[in-house]
């Protein structure tokens, strides 16, 4: 029979509560233990077993201990768990082979059978200590899941088969859809319809027929009613996830498998997520593919367990360590210029790029005014310049040390795919698909070919670029997107090299309105000077001889003789460098208070009266938000909570030369002595 009484089995889960937690390791070793003939044989996990398996998961929780660390790992996070009323917790496999190899086998082979086990251990033990949990337990609430991540075998997608079914499995892919959110029936009761008595619960499973039997009050066989009242509900949501492109195979196309989300992992994940997935691959009875192919065929989809979303900024977890790493970088008085110059290390020079790159993703901080105006904080930057001179370079260097980086071209993008879609879905309703500055949020959007872009396409980013939404109204949908990224765009000269002795309006073939909304300009120039090119050449050779595949440790000693110099900056390593950026942008908010406000606006006054009398760079209000937000990336870069006088002259400096660099080569020299007292 189907029904199951749950009251008894939760009576015996909280037997233990007053039991000492200290258990001999004879009463749950499981070395010696037969679970597969047990299986195989079709009958289910026997009692001794079954409360073997969760005393051995009791144990891991409380008493698993990493290398070299007295505390035990899982109790703190339990407590975490709790305190943030989280409904699952995340647990290492690794741990898991570590403390019993056997566990670890069984979670990988039949994870339909042990998992449940393992998350309803993990409710008596968050039950036994903090009443949050006590209450899910008296509603007979099974809703805090275990979930298992770092699984050692990543599978692609297309090689999923036969012998990984009802298997755990770990594949990595791109979200390309996702569903509404249902409510699936998770466990029934019913009521006879003759004489209104409550049945017991079912559980509701999709391999399972549901056969009610007969009414224990009046021993009729049906017709039953829902109690909708008792019956209890789950979140189910399905998403589907593809290959990466980068990982397909060159002429094939990518393979795409659906993804069954449940409880508190719905609405995590967005379209365009790279995810890294660990889940158990199951097959399900399809009727419709049957009908179809007039053959016996099993639809084959993934229960999701865990799920990591990579390049999510607000997710990556910075240890103690990394933290005091961080801290006693920042004490560096020379931090500033050691951050700009780890900035693409192996592109020579083009020091005014690598500050802006370097303030673009440390932005400034958001405000809201008193009229409900919001201030934007990302910082926007523009590289024009001549052919060969890396600029696409430092894009993708962006998109590779950047957490959440999204990389397009102009010629391949058009208006809607860089802001937003209305697509029908397959039952025929519209849906919003968000582009690539909505994939962005809270991130970097970097577009390659600006110049190459229509015009049309262009103004539709007048909106997502100052205002930091997309307002979309077709087909019956009126919405607005949240697109808060920092733009870094990249355009070409319309004669194909720049030209210093006409003006940036007819170097370069972009409108007013999208050239305010630019904090930074950077214009780099392929100007041929005998000693930069002898230095620029050993930069890159030696760099080729440290890059290649089969380069011998001598070999990855080798440095320009730029850097063998003793006032050289050695940049500081790359991924301490991703951890410092994201640190500082989760745990630094500088403010302006006191600053020099009065230089402030003589500097704005001067540069807009250049600005009418030169052409150049067009200055607007919009430079002294510049202004404000270069200086608070400036003190996020040294992780100071408050803006020096310092700061202010940094920024004043990256808008005078983004200004300079705008002007006919005449005009620059005579404005760089002028505004000398500024810098």
């Amino acid at each position: 029979s189907d029904r199951a009484d749950f009251t008894s089995e939760r009576d015996d889960d909280l037997e233990g509560e007053d039991e000492d937690e200290d258990v001999p390791e004879s009463f749950y070793d499981l070395t010696h233990e037969k679970l597969e003939e047990t299986l195989s044989k079709g009958h289910g996990i026997d009692k001794r077993l079954e409360t073997k398996i969760r005393r051995c998961f009791q144990q891991f929780l409380l008493k698993f201990r990493m290398e070299g660390q007295a505390e035990a790992r899982y109790p703190d996070l339990i407590r975490k768990m709790a305190e943030e009323d989280q409904k699952h917790l995340d647990v290492h496999f690794g741990h898991l082979q570590q403390w019993s190899a056997q566990l670890a086998l069984w979670i990988a082979d039949y994870p339909l059978q042990i998992l449940p086990l393992l998350n309803m251990t993990l409710l008596t033990e968050a039950a036994r200590k903090f009443g949050t949990y006590r209450n899910l337990v008296a509603s007979e609430e099974t809703e805090l899941r275990v979930a298992i991540h770092s699984f050692p075998v990543q599978e692609p997608i297309r090689e999923l088969s036969t012998r990984h079914l009802s298997r755990l499995v770990s594949v990595q892919g791109v979200v390309t859809k996702r569903t509404k959110v249902f409510n699936e029936v998770k466990r029934l009761y019913l009521r006879c319809a003759k004489c209104n008595f409550l049945s017991p619960a079912f559980e509701v499973a999709s391999d399972k027929d549901l056969k009610p039997g007969a009414c224990i009050e009046c021993q009729s066989k049906g017709p039953w009613k829902v109690d909708r009242q008792q019956t209890l509900y789950q979140n189910h949501q399905k998403i589907t996830i593809q290959e990466s492109p980068s990982t397909v195979q060159p002429g094939k196309m990518p393979r795409s498998k659906e993804v069954i989300l449940t409880g508190d992992q719905v609405d995590t994940i967005r379209p365009g997520d790279d995810l890294r997935l660990t889940g158990v691959y199951r097959c399900l009875y399809d009727a419709a593919t049957n009908a179809r192919t007039c053959f016996p065929v099993f639809k084959t989809e993934i229960f999701s367990v865990h799920m990591h979303r990579k390049g999510d900024v607000k997710l990556m977890e910075i240890t103690d360590d990394k933290q005091q790493q961080i801290l006693e970088l920042a004490k560096d008085p020379n931090i500033r210029e050691r951050l700009i110059s780890s900035m693409a290390p192996s592109i020579y020079g083009m020091r005014h790029v690598k500050t802006a790159i370097a303030l673009s993703m440390m932005s400034g901080q958001q405000k809201i005014t008193a009229g409900k105006h919001r201030i934007r904080g990302d910082i926007n930057t523009l590289i024009v310049g001549d052919p060969g001179l890396a600029k696409s370079q430092f894009l993708k260097y962006v998109e590779q040390t950047f957490p959440r980086a999204v990389y397009t071209t102009g010629k391949g993008a058009s208006a809607v795919g860089l802001t937003a879609a209305v697509t029908r879905d397959e039952n025929g309703e519209w849906g919003l698909e968000g582009g690539a500055m909505v994939l962005a949020d809270d991130g970097m959007c970097l577009i390659d070919e600006f110049d190459k872009m229509n015009d049309n396409d262009r103004t539709s980013l007048h909106e997502a670029m100052e205002q930091q939404t997309i307002s979309v109204s077709k087909a019956g949908i009126v919405a607005t997107l949240k697109a808060r990224c920092a733009v870094v765009a990249v355009a070409n000269p319309t004669e194909g090299r720049y030209d210093p002795q006409r003006t940036f309006a007819q170097n370069v073939n972009l409108t007013d309105p999208i050239l305010s909304r630019f904090d930074i300009l950077c214009v780099l120039r392929d100007e041929a000077d005998p000693l930069q090119d002898t230095r620029l050449a050993d930069h890159v050779i030696c760099s080729h001889i440290r890059s290649h595949p089969d380069a011998s440790a001598e070999d990855k000693l080798i440095k320009p003789k730029l850097q063998q110099r003793a006032d050289h900056i050695e940049p500081i390593d790359q991924d301490l460098l991703k951890y410092y950026i994201i640190y500082a942008r989760q745990n630094v908010f500088p403010k302006v208070g006191d600053i020099d406000k009065e230089k402030l606006a003589n500097f704005y006054r001067d540069l807009r009266a250049e600005s009418f009398r030169n052409g150049g760079q067009a200055m607007t209000a919009r430079q002294i938000d510049s202004i404000v937000r270069l200086a608070e990336a400036n003190a996020r870069l040294e992780l100071r909570q408050h803006v020096l006088a310092k700061d202010l002259d940094n920024a004043i400096s990256v808008v005078l030369e983004s200004f300079i660099q705008s002007q006919k080569h005449q005009v620059a020299e005579e404005l760089r002595k002028k505004f000398s007292r500024f810098t």
